[in-house]
């Protein structure tokens, strides 16, 4: 809950390569603002050419949070970007700033604007007992079982969301009743939250993100790939996108043309299931055009300025 006392919190959301950085800028450039990532893979340090980051110049110029706070071989959670992230928020509006929250990681933003429900731990025993059963039994074996348990959290994951399948049902097992009573969030409060959407037109939008990924792997991403594998080795931080298919060039599983073909081709699906989940975000103020232009950034301004 927020009532008209609490400060203003810009939340700027849309599709890789739709121009969020530009306006977050331009916006904390007019409004005294300070910049929140929200993007999954630009918490860690090093990865950079694949991650489309702030660069140096625009980091020093504008105060930038979330950005290379752990290392590709240490776990982050939505639940630790979270926590992380709400304390940028205090501290921001602490200073008389504009907290403006960027990115394009839907869970990431959902953990930080509705929280995450406390559910029991994992237990890596049970875990690995679905796995086999699963494999002896063959599809939707999971799914049913869930139907059974949770048929409300059953109807919400698909049969072949295997992780989230487990997850389900160990919760379900651990609090001895279905994963959907024992939800337990906690939202963000103290905050009014305005929300910018940027939906630029669909073919212009695949047309940046096929030179932008031309211009990631011209600029080092395979070189930058390597470098990382060589000290961290294969960690999840690098089946993300654009350095999942660097990775093929090192294995020698495809041509730098393929590579780059499949992570723009990986980038354009990005976009569309992106812009299917910030669809399901309450009250947000689209805007269609790219978040650099002249006419974005005074329709943003407006919004902003409205909401003060």
């Amino acid at each position: 809950m927020s009532d008209s006392c609490d400060p203003l919190a810009v939340l700027i959301l849309g599709p890789t390569g739709s121009g969020k950085t530009a306006l977050s800028l331009a916006l904390a450039g007019r409004f005294n603002g300070e910049i929140v990532s929200c993007d999954s893979v630009a918490v860690y340090r090093g990865m950079d050419l694949g991650t489309a980051k702030p660069t140096c110049e625009e980091r020093a110029r504008i105060p930038h949070h979330l950005i290379d706070v752990a290392n590709p071989d240490e776990p982050f959670t939505a639940g630790e970007y979270s926590r992380q992230a709400r304390a940028a928020l205090r501290d921001i509006a602490e200073r008389d700033k504009l907290p403006i929250v960027t990115g394009g990681t839907g869970l990431y933003l959902r953990a930080l604007t509705e929280g995450l429900f406390a559910g029991p731990a994992r237990h890596e025993d049970l875990r690995d007992r679905l796995r086999a059963s699963a494999s002896r039994q063959g599809n939707n074996w999971l799914h049913r079982i869930l139907t059974r348990l949770d048929p409300a959290s059953a109807s919400r994951i698909h049969a072949n969301d295997e992780p989230k399948l487990i997850r389900a049902i160990e919760v379900c097992l651990a609090a001895r009743r279905p994963m959907s009573e024992v939800l337990a969030r906690d939202p963000l409060t103290g905050f009014r939250l305005l929300r910018i959407g940027l939906n630029p037109p669909r073919a212009a939008l695949y047309d940046r993100l096929n030179q932008r990924c031309d211009e990631m792997f011209a600029a080092g991403l395979i070189e930058e790939t390597r470098s990382l594998l060589n000290r961290f080795g294969t960690v999840k931080a690098l089946d993300s996108l654009g350095y999942r298919q660097a990775r093929t060039v090192l294995d020698g599983a495809a041509t730098q043309d393929e590579a780059i073909a499949a992570a723009q081709q990986g980038h354009r699906n990005y976009a569309k299931r992106q812009l299917t989940w910030f669809r399901r975000e309450p009250d947000v103020h689209w805007i269609e055009a790219f978040g650099n232009s002249h006419e974005t950034i005074h329709a943003a301004a407006q919004l902003v300025q409205a909401s003060r």
